[in-house]
């Protein structure tokens, strides 16, 4: 998640103040990820040094009653980021991943109960979400956005665990080879 980016939108709009800019920033996530006070004026400062935004006083430490504002290259930056796509290029560092492919190696556990311990998590997690959106989504858009989204996340997770477990009951559950990771980079630099 870039804050970098979400302020500049705020910006975007007309000038504002630190506190609010936090304070829109949470409503924006449907309050699912709480800003530190802190995050918001160091990231403020990085903008402002960068010439990204101004302040009425550009002498002073940021602070509540310091008023900022974007300016052409803030804007410039903004516009590329929200027209470029992230690099998705190469598979993220996910730790469910790493965990299952871990509990190939070790000896006596079984995969398949390390797999469908963790399936049984994200149902619990989507009934979650699923609920609270039931209960906040109709009176609140951006939570059912964020909600949304998680479910959408989650269901993906659900769906990767029960082809995983597939795959490996196809396989015997034998461990893979040693080549597989170089293999795999080797096909992802290909590509490019």
């Amino acid at each position: 998640m870039s804050v970098r980016h979400a302020l500049l939108a705020f910006l975007s709009e007309g000038p504002k103040y630190g506190l609010q800019l936090r304070q829109e920033f949470e409503e924006s996530t449907g309050e699912i990820w709480p800003l530190n006070a802190g995050q918001v004026y160091s990231t403020l400062q990085r903008l402002e040094r960068d010439d990204l935004i101004e302040s009425d006083d550009r002498g002073e430490e940021a602070g509540p009653q310091k008023m900022f504002r974007i300016t052409e290259a803030g804007r410039s930056e903004l516009d590329v980021w929200l027209s470029t796509p992230p690099d998705m290029t190469e598979p993220p560092r996910d730790e469910l991943v790493i965990k299952v492919l871990s509990a190939l190696r070790v000896p006596g556990i079984s995969v398949h109960d390390v797999i469908q311990v963790h399936r049984r998590y994200v149902v619990e997690l989507m009934q979650q979400w699923t609920r609270l959106k039931e209960d906040e989504g109709d009176l609140d858009l951006t939570f059912a956005l964020v909600a949304d989204a998680e479910l959408l996340r989650l269901d993906s997770i659900a769906r990767w665990l029960d082809t995983a477990d597939g795959r490996l009951r196809r396989a015997g559950t034998e461990a893979p080879s040693e080549r597989t990771g170089p293999r795999i980079r080797r096909r992802l630099v290909a590509r490019r």
